[in-house]
């Protein structure tokens, strides 16, 4: 099964959410869908603008765990690294 890690943004430079899934369109929807209350539907937090994949949850979990504790600014750097313009990811996914 595949794992994936991943950052949603209200806008660049936006309020951040960090998630682990073994679906991510499925739950990326979700967060836009504003289906679940909590923090991203408090925060209109719904861009995908980066991801990783894993082949094992414990491996995606620790990942996720490590990325939480990153100071902003080191989150920022690793979705500009592959997203420099913070182009919303799940359109793409999803398409």
């Amino acid at each position: 099964m595949t794992y994936y890690v991943y950052l949603l943004a209200s806008r660049k430079y936006g309020t951040l959410y960090i998630g682990v899934t073994n679906d991510l369109i499925r739950r990326v929807y979700e967060h836009r869908s504003k289906v679940v209350d909590g923090f991203t539907r408090r925060y209109d937090v719904d861009k995908l603008v980066w991801f990783e994949v894993y082949d094992d949850i414990l491996s995606a979990i620790a990942r996720e765990k490590e990325l939480k504790k990153w100071r902003r600014d080191w989150k920022i750097r690793l979705i500009e690294e592959q997203n420099p313009n913070w182009m919303d990811l799940y359109p793409v996914l999803s398409g």
